[in-house]
């Protein structure tokens, strides 16, 4: 079992970093090997509609010059994807922001090959601005239809200094949780 979190802050130690590792160290105790991608790290090109990926419908984007093709053949190998994001300015991250249009538009013109797997998202904002990104991430995995994985209380946490999100004890136990349940998810859907 493989789950893949995709840290779409530009804070490689922030708050959101650090949130998901939470994510992953739980997991990797329930014994599921587990990947942290940094989208900010590969300086991905926004997409410019040039249909490409309709038309060739390979599942793959025409732009070779960044990692995002890459970031897809992870989605398709994993069980698991986590999204996380801070809330700039009311909505993800613009790297975040990237990534979803790019592979959204891929999955959409091959087949959905997203669908069935499992999600979950994670956000950390400032003082506002936390559940309209978190509905921005969860949207977005129900789109591509996944099975989207939640938390009581929801996985937004509060933070702006480094460590903050630590500070959030309700949020912080909500990632254990999370973690917990992807992999009950992903148990109970290979018994099928």
């Amino acid at each position: 079992m493989k789950i893949v979190a995709f840290n779409g802050s530009p804070r490689l130690l922030g708050n959101t970093g650090g949130a998901l590792n939470v994510v992953l160290d739980e997991l990797e105790k329930e014994g599921v090997e587990t990947e942290h991608v940094h989208v900010y790290e590969s300086m991905m090109n926004p997409c410019n509609n040039c249909n490409s990926c309709e038309i060739r419908g390979d599942g793959r984007c025409i732009n070779e010059d960044d990692r995002m093709n890459e970031y897809m053949g992870m989605m398709l190998e994993a069980d698991g994807i986590i999204l996380g994001s801070p809330s700039y300015f009311g909505s993800c991250s613009a790297q975040m922001k990237i990534l979803l249009e790019r592979v959204g538009y891929v999955s959409m013109f091959c087949g959905q090959p997203l669908a069935r797997k499992i999600g979950g998202a994670v956000v950390v904002h400032d003082h506002d601005g936390g559940m309209s990104t978190y509905t921005e991430l969860v949207g977005w995995m129900l789109r591509n239809r996944m099975m989207v994985c939640g938390s009581s209380p929801l996985t937004i946490l509060s933070g702006k200094g480094p460590g903050d999100y630590e500070k959030d004890r309700k949020g912080y136990d909500a990632l254990r949780s999370l973690a917990r349940d992807m992999v009950w998810a992903i148990e109970s859907s290979k018994g099928l």
